[in-house]
């Protein structure tokens, strides 16, 4: 087949792209890559070649958060040649309400998140019969990385990720609604019984308020309270990115930092806290998780969902430890190939981080199951045979 990927502003993506078009390639597809940042004509992925390319038939077109479907031009594109489009989200639906309601024909969505894909068949339904759950996948390592003995790793405990406060989303919020105190009281309300019930999802969240504030709305103004709760999603996130990093922070255990803002949280000036670094690629990202014993994550609210962070950690031979969400609890099992905590007690967290730091030998044990899991079953390789099996099925459920 003929299948276009694209290249945008987010440097991850670029970086998964890549990955599939590695495994594209290998099972004998031929590919072109369009720099969506509008290059220049004599760059290899400029909109000039991509037009070349496209003068043929495509058969499929795959990109991450709807970056393939934005502009007419290439909706028109795909409609001329009945392009299978691919749509992987990486993030929750309802930052994407415009391109479920506008997209090529033949478009097949994948959620990471099991609730993600109920939400769009309950409220986009007829515009996106064909959703379905993809997990997250992980990067296996080249063949010639050399593995860090366990116990030279520089890094006792490493979480790379970005933080904002969660204010700073609730006062974008406000600027939003300056003119509207109902919503902004709305959303307030929201984020404290997100505060109150880490178990909520958003879309219950929102009924929750609703029910609260005794508001009745049709279902166009749903939507539109669904859409704009990106700012609450945003800031419940920070706020439990925030209490997760003071647990480990405030334990004296050693922390290393990797990513924008936590200049700006308040474990910022503590001996044991360290940042790494403010911004990097996400390859280089990859290789100081394989510097670390545990890697620390925190679901963005994906309660039935998966998340990368966990899976690169396994295979870059590092132990994840992590909160949960009902995909997990599903496929690991806490003590056995993957470390869980709950947010609900976050004082249990230190302990279960430092017996994992003192006893080496059941780390490692539970790295080498989790380890082998992933490699067989949550994969890049795995995700290109999904996507393929769903170009080649054509329509209808995937």
């Amino acid at each position: 087949m003929r299948i276009a990927l694209f290249y945008t502003d987010t440097e991850s993506f670029n970086f998964f792209t890549d990955q599939l078009e590695l495994e594209l390639h290998l099972r004998g597809h031929e590919t072109f890559i369009l720099d969506l940042m509008n290059p220049p004509a004599d760059t290899p992925h400029s909109y000039v070649n991509f037009v070349a390319f496209a003068s043929q038939k495509v058969d499929a077109a795959i990109c991450f958060d709807g970056m393939c479907i934005r502009d007419d031009i290439l909706i028109g594109i795909w409609d001329a040649w009945n392009t299978a489009v691919v749509d992987i989200l990486m993030d929750p639906p309802l930052r994407f309400h415009p391109s479920m309601k506008k997209h090529p024909k033949n478009y097949f969505l994948f959620c990471c998140d099991y609730d993600h894909v109920e939400y769009v068949k309950k409220y986009f339904g007829d515009a996106v019969p064909n959703v379905a759950f993809m997990s997250h996948v992980g990067t296996v390592p080249a063949q010639k990385t050399e593995r860090i003995p366990y116990e030279k790793r520089k890094y006792d405990i490493l979480f790379s990720a970005t933080y904002y406060s969660p204010d700073s989303k609730l006062n974008e919020m406000e600027q939003v609604f300056a003119d509207n105190t109902e919503m902004q009281q709305f959303y307030h309300l929201m984020y404290r019984n997100l505060i109150e019930n880490s178990d909520l999802t958003t879309e219950q969240a929102v009924f929750i308020t609703l029910e609260q504030l005794s508001w009745s709305v049709p279902e166009d103004t749903l939507k539109t309270i669904f859409r704009c709760s990106e700012f609450v999603d945003w800031a419940i996130r920070m706020y439990q990115r925030e209490r997760v990093v003071s647990a480990i922070a405030e334990s004296g255990l050693e922390l290393y930092l990797l990513g924008r803002g936590w200049e700006n949280h308040s474990s910022a000036k503590y001996p044991n806290v360290h940042r790494i670094s403010d911004r990097v690629p996400y390859a280089q990202t990859l290789t100081a998780m394989a510097d670390a014993k545990i890697n620390l994550n925190v679901f963005p609210w994906f309660k039935s969902g998966t998340h990368d962070r966990i899976f690169n950690t396994l295979l870059y031979h590092s132990l994840p430890l992590t909160d949960s969400s009902r995909w997990i609890d599903a496929h690991f099992t806490d003590g056995q190939d993957i470390v869980l905590y709950d947010l609900k007690q976050l004082e249990r967290l230190p302990d279960i981080a430092g017996q994992m730091l003192k006893n080496t030998e059941q780390a490692e044990s539970i790295i080498r199951k989790g380890r082998e899991k992933v490699l067989r079953e949550l994969t890049w390789s795995n995700c290109a045979d999904r996507i393929l099996t769903t170009i080649n099925m054509g329509t209808g459920e995937f």
